[in-house]
């Protein structure tokens, strides 16, 4: 890592990189809002109402299991060959999406698009561990920030034009075309920055774990989608055998090892940090896929005016990391508090706020998750770089979006199951919709608490050793 202190940002070295990154974050970004727009019109057209769920978990697996590979795929063969690869597997799942006939052929472009995505977004936290001197991660967090708020509150818009101007297969051929030409500029504009260990390169890829990583995605994933008193508890009892399993051979290798040591260890910084973004974005999942279900149904607000109550989180968490992003770094300790801090009154608030209160309400609170989040996330990376060991910063970094992509799907599954246990429907009675939101918001209450208590396992070394 470079340590010139007089370097900037806007310099021909890393406005390149910088805009190839933000450029994949925001293909990310738009990704999963667009088809949720579109969703409607691709079901009218190629029918499979029954599998919408799995277009979401399916590009979560391949999220998931492509962002735990990033830190062993960079040291293994540097970072221009795994972005430009990943880029073009986006690519080829947006074009199979395109021309999909029936909805199995839509799954399948949507796990491509998984896999593509999910590395892209991993690569680009690794990415910016590896190019970008230390005292600049937090300014291009918050850049990237700015572009991923940007993309989420787009998102809807982009895919109702695609609709209503076009079709839905346009839009995906458009994002094809996107990523193609992305993938040309990393080939000519990102350099491998990184040299590949030897012994990394000669060892056998952890295909094996990764198959049990990917099965315990799907099991707790197929928990939650279709849902069984009988055979839920089962399927989320395997998939957690799996996810141990995982941890479990993936411990015992050195040179291949996918996650940083002891990935959930409170009593170890990077272990904690991997908590806590594990446990703040599985509690944070609930307005996203509920949301705007309860406050058409309660607060008589239209769709469009429920996604963007929802989409107030993106923008506080933008506005946020842009405001403190040039901040020194021994404040990072003390940003990371205060965000996941007010994070957690959002999701608090939610509980009152979406049954209840109004929607300037919610969308006050989205706004303080959001701005929470913001404050937060734009600082964990340089912390993570600095408590990793050297030889850790690859894996450590690349775990940052694995948790959170594992969070996401877990996050769904779970709250996927506590509605469904306590039989939340949107043609029930007011009261009725009001306790079973409570419900669904309370069951985050638990996660974010311990969230909170990783979050000062993760901090509270500055305090220590002050």
């Amino acid at each position: 890592m470079n340590d010139n202190s007089n370097v900037k940002l806007t310099s021909r070295r890393y406005s390149w990189p910088l805009a190839l990154i933000c450029s994949g974050v925001s293909l990310h970004a738009l990704d999963s809002l667009v088809v949720a727009t579109m969703m409607p019109a691709i079901v009218e057209e190629i029918g499979g109402a029954h599998l919408i769920a799995w277009t979401v978990s399916l590009y979560e697996i391949g999220s998931v299991t492509a962002s735990a590979a990033c830190g062993l795929v960079v040291l293994r063969y540097g970072l221009r060959i795994p972005m430009f690869i990943a880029m073009l597997v986006f690519a080829a799942g947006c074009a199979v999406s395109a021309a999909a006939p029936e909805m199995w052929v839509m799954l399948l472009g949507r796990l491509l698009q998984g896999f593509g995505g999910g590395g892209l977004l991993a690569l680009s936290f690794v990415a910016t561990a590896i190019i970008f001197p230390r005292q600049l991660l937090a300014r291009v967090m918050g850049t990237i920030s700015v572009f991923w708020g940007a993309s989420a509150f787009t998102g809807p818009l982009l895919g109702s034009v695609f609709v209503e101007f076009s079709t839905w297969r346009s839009g995906f051929t458009t994002f094809t075309a996107i990523a193609v030409l992305l993938s040309l500029c990393i080939l000519a504009k990102i350099k491998n920055t990184t040299d590949a260990y030897s012994v990394v390169r000669q060892a056998y890829f952890p295909v094996w774990r990764l198959l049990w990583l990917s099965a315990g995605v799907i099991a707790i994933g197929y928990a939650g989608v279709d849902f069984s008193l009988v055979t839920s508890p089962v399927f989320v009892v395997v998939g957690s055998l799996c996810f141990v399993m995982f941890l479990r051979l993936d411990s015992l290798k050195d040179e291949t090892r996918l996650l940083p040591h002891k990935p959930l260890s409170l009593h170890h910084p990077i272990g904690a940090a991997f908590i806590m973004i594990l446990c703040f974005s599985s509690s944070s999942v609930t307005l996203s896929i509920y949301g705007a279900l309860i406050m058409t149904s309660l607060h008589d607000v239209s769709i469009l005016t429920a996604g963007y109550v929802i989409a107030t989180q993106a923008v506080g968490w933008s506005v946020a990391s842009a405001l403190v992003s040039r901040l020194p770094e021994h404040h990072d300790h003390r940003m990371i508090g205060i965000g996941l801090s007010m994070a957690s009154l959002g999701i608090f608030g939610f509980v009152y706020s979406v049954p209840y209160g109004t929607t300037w309400l919610v969308a006050g609170f989205g706004l303080v998750e959001g701005i929470g989040f913001g404050l937060a996330w734009t600082f964990i990376p340089r912390r993570i770089c600095r408590l990793a060991p050297a030889a850790e910063i690859e894996r450590a970094t690349s775990a940052v979006p694995t948790a959170q992509a594992i969070g996401y799907a877990v996050g769904a599954s779970y709250i996927g199951i506590v509605a469904n246990a306590s039989d939340f429907t949107v043609h029930a009675d007011d009261n009725t919709m009001r306790c079973k939101a409570v419900i669904l918001f309370l069951a985050c209450t638990p996660l974010t608490l311990l969230g909170l208590i990783s979050t000062y396992k993760f901090v509270a070394i500055d305090y220590r050793t002050a």
